[in-house]
């Protein structure tokens, strides 16, 4: 079943995105010195685990086994910037890196949907997506302000 392979090829890599995110928005957390955002940003990270637990259902529900251990995804200090460039960047720029990321993980998501074949694995894609836009216009909202303030 060709398509059954490539479903969860996706779902894999979906997964691997989230786990990555989740990293990133830790990073980022751990930059900024607004206690708000702060939390903002370990929220955002929360809520990539929840969705990387999402998309495992659907590999559970396509008779995969989840082990459930931590992927392997490079360390807080680069996840943001390999060459530790953007490492000092400021709250505006985070702002504006996050709001990149998260419209990247909504295109992402988007165009994943058009070759997956299990509509439940479809509909679970496009949730994620809403909940990336959702993202980015949190980050936006703040930039926004930031902006107002400047």
């Amino acid at each position: 079943m060709p398509e059954r392979g490539s479903d969860i090829e996706i779902l894999e890599f979906a997964i691997a995105r989230e786990v990555e995110a989740h990293h990133f928005f830790l990073a980022l957390a751990e930059r900024v010195e607004s206690s708000e955002m702060r939390e903002v940003f370990e929220d955002f990270a929360a809520e990539e685990l929840e969705h990387k637990e999402k998309l495992e259902l659907e590999m559970m529900k396509a008779g995969i086994v989840v082990d459930g251990a931590p992927s392997d995804v490079p360390r807080h200090e680069h996840v943001i910037s390999e060459d530790g460039s953007m490492l000092d960047m400021d709250y505006k720029d985070m702002l504006l890196l996050a709001m990149e990321k998260e419209e990247a993980s909504f295109r992402a998501y988007i165009n994943l949907i058009q070759h997956i074949h299990e509509p439940s694995a479809k509909e679970t894609l496009l949730v994620l997506a809403e909940e990336e836009v959702k993202h980015k216009l949190r980050f936006k909202v703040e930039y926004d302000l930031l902006l107002k303030q400047s």
